[in-house]
């Protein structure tokens, strides 16, 4: 088929543009590498936009949250991301998580019914030589088409390390320990709305002595070895090791992902203190499929050894026998200096028929994707 826009990269950002585009008329080559032979250091699958860090799109409140009102803008853009989500989503409080399967499966069939988008599931490792272009590779580019992006900006490309939190089978925590609440009850009418009861998250309470141990735990473990060129690559902020959250201060993993605060224990219940009390930290797991199988550990991101994992993480209360449907891992991302190469539509400055989403939200691809055409 002959098309007007080739999209290289069938993540959140190309599927999305892809939709878009071909949903007003426009001819579309949508090229993913994974399903032809290739694959990244970090996909699980060779599905369409699949998530691969976490199941969370973040805060789903549009009223009092950045990252809701951008949820509540592509809503109202007809956004394939946002339509998907819908249908795959699991309990999350006010976040919108979820189904990872379900949702990657909602954006390939919704994809492969348009008749003027053709997939094609081939590796691409030079910028096209005419044409409209949007490379949607995003952080895990393959190296060749890294190299030919650089080449053509005149930069060398730029790197940071980004990390997968583990995945544990729900029916391996020990809920006589653990047990269900949101924080403050926060997102229980979106919960109550999915059949949920506002208790979205399972919780593992620590006592000040254990929370201390894991932290040196944290701080002791054997953790992935570096190669010398990567050394000095940085981290990622938003999706840290939580390792090196814990070496930036012990009591720092109190005031992120381990943040107790309103969290009562109900299994410390007393006369005084009906509801419970407030554990010193708290381990959060949150739903990361339709079926309720598996439960992700919120922030726990983590450059630990495989084995060490396993050690560490079963010293949780609530987590004493975990079995783990994944573990956690770390990868090296590229990326663009955006406000120097691109323009205020994500094309090159150099050679404005390429369009370069980068890690940038779906909704930014679709808004910035129009006018090229």
């Amino acid at each position: 088929m002959q098309y007007d826009v080739h999209i290289i990269g069938g993540g959140l950002a190309g599927s999305e543009a892809a939709w878009q585009l071909a949903r007003r008329g426009l001819k579309v080559r949508l090229s993913e590498m994974r399903g032809a032979g290739d694959m990244t250091p970090a996909h699980q699958t060779e599905g369409l936009a699949e998530l691969v860090c976490s199941n969370s799109f973040r805060s789903d409140d549009d009223t009092s949250n950045a990252v809701g009102l951008l949820h509540h803008e592509m809503r109202e853009l007809d956004s394939l991301v946002m339509a998907a989500a819908a249908k795959a989503r699991v309990p999350a409080g006010s976040a919108l998580a979820v189904d990872r399967e379900v949702f990657s499966a909602e954006v390939e069939a919704a994809l492969a019914a348009l008749p003027n988008l053709t997939i094609v599931r081939e590796r691409i490792d030079t910028l096209p030589e005419a044409g409209l272009t949007i490379v949607a590779t995003g952080p895990l580019t393959a190296e060749a088409l890294a190299g030919s992006i650089g080449a053509a900006t005149g930069a060398d490309s730029l790197a940071f390390f980004d990390a997968i939190a583990p995945i544990v089978y729900r029916d391996s925590i020990n809920m006589d320990v653990a047990w269900m609440a949101s924080r403050w009850d926060k997102g229980a009418e979106a919960s109550l709305a999915m059949g949920g009861d506002g208790r979205d998250y399972i919780n593992c309470p620590m006592t000040r002595e254990q929370y201390e141990e894991f932290h040196a735990g944290l701080m002791a473990g054997e953790k992935t070895e570096f190669k010398e060129w990567e050394a000095n690559t940085p981290y990622f902020d938003g999706c840290m090791p939580i390792e090196v959250m814990a070496s930036r201060g012990v009591e720092t993993l109190r005031f992120g992902p381990m943040k107790p605060v309103g969290l009562d224990n109900p299994h410390w219940a007393t006369p005084e203190h009906p509801n419970g009390r407030w554990p010193y930290a708290v381990v959060q797991l949150r739903q990361d499929n339709k079926l309720g199988t598996l439960w992700n550990m919120v922030g726990f991101q983590t450059k630990l050894k495989h084995a060490e994992q396993v050690r560490l993480f079963r010293t949780i209360p609530g987590l004493e026998n975990a079995e783990f449907a994944r573990l956690g891992g770390l990868h090296r991302n590229t990326f663009l200096n955006s406000p120097t190469l691109l323009d205020r539509q994500l094309r090159l400055k150099s050679a404005p028929t390429y369009g370069l989403p980068g890690r940038s939200p779906a909704a930014r691809a679709m808004s910035r994707a129009l006018p090229w055409a």
